[in-house]
C-alpha cells in the first residue's frame, strides 16, 4: 500500500491568512515565481460562461478565463468593473491553483455570480472607479486553500516602498509571445506615492499633463516585474505589520503602460479609498463586513 502523507491543517480565525509553505506540503512552487499551492487562499479566478456553439446557446458551455477576483466573505467577491461590465453568465473558481490538474488535495470551488454591483462612477474610458462586487449564489466553504482577505480600513492608504505580492494566472509578456499561466504566480512589488507615480506616467504616451485620479494606487517600476494582461481584478496583498504571514489587500489590477516596463509602476484601485462603498454594498445585501475587517 502507498503511503499517502496527510498534512494536519489548523485553521486560523479571521482575514487574510496566507500559506507561505502551501496549504498542502506535497506542492511545490516558488519557480520562475509560482505560488504554492493555497498559498493566497483569497485568491479567485473569474468566469465566463459561454456556450461552446453560438449558434446553440442551450447546448454544451465553456467556462471562459477573464480575470482575477478574491474572497472577501464567503458570499463576496471584490474585482474590478472593466472585467465583469459587460458580461451576462459569470462564475467564480475559488481554491484553484493548477489550470491544467484537479491533482490538488483540496479540490477548488465553483460557484455562480447572482447579481454584480458596479461603481456608479465607473467610467470605462479612464477607468475610474473600477470596482465592482460579485454576490454568490451560494456561499463557498471555507478550506485549508479557501479564505477571504482583509481589507485596509477607509482612507488609509499603503506606506510607499512596502513590498506587497500581485498574484494572478495573466499573461506573462505582452502582445503575441505572452501566455496565460498555469500555476497561479505571484510577484513582489514595491508601493510608489501617488505624486511620485504620476510624475513616472507623465513620462509615457500618456504625456505631461496626466492626472492620476485619486481612486488609483501605484505600485511597481522594477524592470521586467509588473502585473499584464489576464490579471486585472487581481489583489494586490500588503503584508500587516507585527502579523506574520497576515495580508490586506491594498490594490485591485487596473491598468499600466504595457507589461514590466522600465520604471514605470502599474496602476491599482487603491482599496482604502472606495472601503466605505464596499461596505455600503456589502451591508445591502445583508452580510457582515466583519469577515474582512482585520
Amino acid at each position: 500500500m502507498p503511503v499517502i502523507e496527510q498534512t494536519y491543517y489548523l485553521m486560523r480565525e479571521g482575514c487574510g491568512w496566507a500559506n507561505p509553505d502551501g496549504a498542502d506540503l506535497r506542492t511545490t512552487g516558488e519557480a520562475n515565481g509560482e505560488t504554492k499551492f493555497g498559498e493566497f487562499p483569497w485568491m479567485v479566478a473569474i468566469l465566463k460562461i459561454e456556450p461552446v456553439n453560438e449558434n446553440e446557446p442551450e447546448g454544451q458551455k465553456l467556462n471562459v478565463y477573464v480575470g482575477g477576483g478574491s474572497l472577501i466573505h464567503p458570499s463576496v467577491v471584490l474585482t474590478a468593473a472593466h472585467y465583469v461590465a459587460s458580461a451576462k453568465a459569470l462564475r467564480i473558481r475559488a481554491g484553484e491553483w493548477d489550470t491544467q490538474s484537479t491533482k490538488e488535495i483540496y479540490p477548488f470551488q465553483d460557484r455562480d455570480v447572482a447579481s454584480t454591483v458596479i461603481h456608479k462612477d465607473f467610467n470605462k474610458g479612464n477607468l475610474f472607479y473600477d470596482i465592482a462586487v460579485l454576490f454568490l449564489a451560494q456561499p463557498v466553504d471555507l478550506a485549508p486553500n479557501v479564505g477571504v482577505a482583509c481589507l485596509p480600513p477607509p482612507k488609509q492608504r499603503q506606506d510607499d516602498g512596502t513590498r506587497c505580492f500581485a498574484t494572478g494566472w495573466g499573461k506573462d509578456k505582452f502582445g503575441k509571445e505572452g501566455r496565460y499561466q498555469v500555476i497561479l504566480k505571484k510577484i513582489e512589488l514595491p508601493v510608489v506615492k501617488h505624486d511620485k507615480c504620476q510624475t513616472a506616467l507623465r513620462k509615457t504616451r500618456l504625456g505631461r499633463f496626466f492626472q492620476l485620479h485619486s481612486s488609483f494606487m501605484c505600485a511597481g517600476g522594477e524592470p521586467g516585474k509588473d502585473t499584464c494582461k489576464g490579471d486585472g481584478g487581481s489583489p494586490l496583498s500588503c503584508p500587516i505589520e507585527y502579523e506574520k504571514d497576515r495580508y490586506v489587500q491594498s490594490g485591485i489590477v487596473a491598468w499600466g503602460i504595457g507589461c514590466g516596463e522600465d520604471g514605470t509602476p502599474g496602476v491599482y484601485v487603491d482599496v482604502s479609498v472606495l472601503r466605505d462603498w464596499i461596505d455600503d454594498k456589502v451591508v445591502g445585501k445583508g452580510y457582515d463586513p466583519k469577515t474582512y475587517t482585520y
